[in-house]
C-alpha cells in the first residue's frame, strides 16, 4: 500500500490536534475503509489502525473507555479512585468500580507470581525518585530503607463483596500504572470485536494489540526496539495475530549523574533501579493485561527465573535481551514468530 505525500501531511496534522483520517481503498470492484486516529489517555500517545465500515465508532467508544480508565485509574489525578484508596491509607477501604477492583487484584495476582518483583505499593519509591520529572534525585540510603517499609502488595486489602480496597498501613501508595495501560488495550480490543472489527492495530504507548491479520490476510509486524538506540530503530520483527505485545526496557526513562545512568524501573525489593542484565523484556499473550503484568517483573528478576516463569505459564512467552546483546525467547517462539534483523543480536541457544 503507498500513501501519498497528501495523505502522510494529513496524518501528521491528525495525529497532533487529535482528529481520525478515514482512507478509502478502491481495487478494482472492491473497496476497503482504514480508520487512523491518535488520542492522548494514561500518559501516553494512543495510536489506531482500523479496518472496517465502523471503524471510526468503534475508535470513539474506544477512547471514551480509556479516558474512563485513566480517570479511574491515574495515580496523578486526585478525584481517582486510586488517589482515593491512598488518601485513606491505614484508615479505611475505599469502594471502587468493578474496573479498578480486577485491576489491583490482577496486579496483586502476578505480584504473587513474580515473587514480589511487581509490586502495585511502589508508589511510595517511585516519588521518592521521581525519574523522568524535573525533581529526579538520587534519594539518601536512610530515605529509600524508611519507603522500603511501605512496599508489600501483601499490605493489599480486597473485598470482593462491595469492590472495595485498602492499605493496611498509613503512607502506603497504590499505583497501578505497570498493568493499567494492558487492561486499556484488552477493553479497547473488546469494543472492536462488539463493532464486528476483524482486522485493527491498537497502539497504547508501546503496548500493542495486534487485532485479527492484517487486510490481506498477513500476520502484523511488530518491531522490538533497540535499547542501545533511538526509538524506531528494531532488533528483530514479530509477526502476530490476535496478539499483544508488550515491551519493558530501561533505554527511554534515566538521568545520568556522576557518570551512572539511572532508569525508572525501581525493584520494590532494593528500592535502586534494576541491577538486571536484562535490558528488555517482550511479552507475547492473548490478553496485554497479562504482558503488562509480566513485563516490569520479568525484567527485574533476571533472565534465567524469567525464563522459567514465562514457560510456566500457558499461552504466553517472551523474549529477553540482554546487555550483552543475547537474545534469549522461550519455547513458543520460532523463526516464523521472530526474525532477527540486527546482526549485532544473536539467539542464545
Amino acid at each position: 500500500m503507498i500513501i501519498s505525500t497528501i495523505s502522510v501531511l494529513l496524518l501528521i496534522i491528525a495525529i497532533i490536534v487529535g482528529l481520525s483520517l478515514i482512507f478509502i481503498f478502491v481495487a478494482g470492484k472492491y473497496e476497503r475503509l482504514e480508520v487512523v486516529k491518535s488520542s492522548y489517555a494514561l500518559g501516553t500517545i494512543i495510536n489506531f489502525r482500523v479496518f472496517g465500515s465502523k471503524g471510526e465508532k468503534a475508535i470513539e467508544e474506544a477512547i471514551q473507555k480509556l479516558n474512563d480508565i485513566d480517570d479511574k485509574m491515574s495515580a496523578f489525578k486526585e478525584y481517582s479512585e486510586i488517589s482515593k484508596i491512598n488518601s485513606k491509607a491505614g484508615v479505611n477501604p475505599e469502594a471502587v468500580s468493578e474496573d479498578t477492583y480486577f485491576v489491583v487484584k490482577k496486579a496483586v495476582e502476578y505480584s504473587k507470581i513474580l515473587e514480589g518483583t511487581f509490586d502495585p505499593t511502589i508508589r511510595p519509591l517511585v516519588k521518592l525518585w521521581n525519574i523522568g520529572t524535573e525533581e529526579e534525585i538520587i534519594p539518601e540510603k536512610s530515605q529509600i530503607e524508611e519507603t522500603l517499609k511501605l512496599v508489600n502488595y501483601n499490605d493489599v486489602i480486597l473485598d470482593e463483596n462491595n469492590y472495595s480496597t485498602m492499605l493496611k498501613h498509613r503512607k502506603q501508595a497504590l499505583d497501578v500504572g505497570g498493568i493499567a495501560k494492558g487492561f486499556a488495550a484488552d477493553e479497547a480490543r473488546d469494543i472492536f470485536y462488539k463493532h464486528k472489527i476483524k482486522s485493527a492495530l491498537i497502539d497504547l504507548g508501546g503496548n500493542i494489540f495486534a487485532l485479527g491479520s492484517k487486510e490481506d490476510g498477513t500476520s502484523w509486524k511488530v518491531g522490538i526496539q533497540n535499547p542501545f538506540k533511538p526509538r524506531g530503530e528494531y532488533i528483530g520483527v514479530l509477526s502476530v495475530k490476535n496478539k499483544s505485545v508488550v515491551t519493558s526496557g530501561n533505554y527511554e526513562r534515566y538521568f545520568m549523574k556522576d557518570g551512572k545512568r539511572f532508569h525508572h524501573i525501581i525493584d520494590p525489593k532494593t528500592g535502586y533501579p534494576s541491577q538486571s542484565k536484562i535490558i528488555s523484556a517482550t511479552i507475547i499473550s492473548d490478553n496485554s493485561i497479562d504482558g503488562d503484568g509480566l513485563s516490569t517483573g520479568v525484567y527485574i528478576i533476571g533472565i534465567d527465573k524469567a525464563l522459567e516463569i514465562i514457560e510456566a505459564i500457558d499461552g504466553v512467552d517472551a523474549i529477553f535481551i540482554t546487555e550483552d546483546k543475547k537474545v534469549y525467547k522461550t519455547s513458543g517462539i520460532d523463526k516464523n514468530i521472530l526474525t532477527l534483523t540486527d546482526e549485532q543480536f544473536y539467539e542464545k541457544l
